[in-house]
């Protein structure tokens, strides 16, 4: 009696079975699409667009200090919502001790610019060396 290996009467197959495969890169994703949202620093506000912004890569980091005002005439600092009044403070205890002492304020395009000059007061009475406007390059198709 002579046996043969594989379970099928054709013999062992060679093909790769990519489902498993196909599997993983879909829950992988799936994980992907939910966390890069959280993964953005402060508050979403639409910026205003521009021709020739210049690039804050330091905006982006992890102990950067960023105050987004909404349209609705909300603050943030970081994803914290202050008052206006509360704002000047909190910077100063936020860049104690550091060297740079930098400010982003990023605003919704649609925000009063009354909002925007009370944030940037508040922040220029906490000692800031330096305040950083941010806004979005203006696409080549508009």
């Amino acid at each position: 009696m002579a046996m043969t290996g594989g379970g099928n009467k054709e013999g062992v197959t060679s093909d790769i079975n990519v489902t498993p495969m196909a599997d993983v890169m879909l829950v992988l994703l799936i994980i992907f699409m939910v966390i890069t949202p959280m993964l953005q620093k402060g508050v979403t506000v639409e910026m205003a667009q521009t021709d020739n912004p210049r690039d804050m890569e330091e905006a982006e980091a992890e102990d950067s200090v960023l105050i987004s005002v909404t349209r609705d005439s909300k603050y943030y600092l970081n994803a914290a919502e202050y008052q206006i009044g509360e704002i000047g403070e909190e910077v100063s205890r936020l860049l104690e001790g550091k060297i740079e002492r930098v400010v982003y304020v990023k605003s919704d395009f649609r925000a009063r610019y009354g909002d925007v000059v009370a944030v940037v007061n508040a922040v220029r009475g906490s000692a800031v060396d330096q305040v950083g406007l941010l806004t979005e390059r203006r696409d080549a198709i508009n």
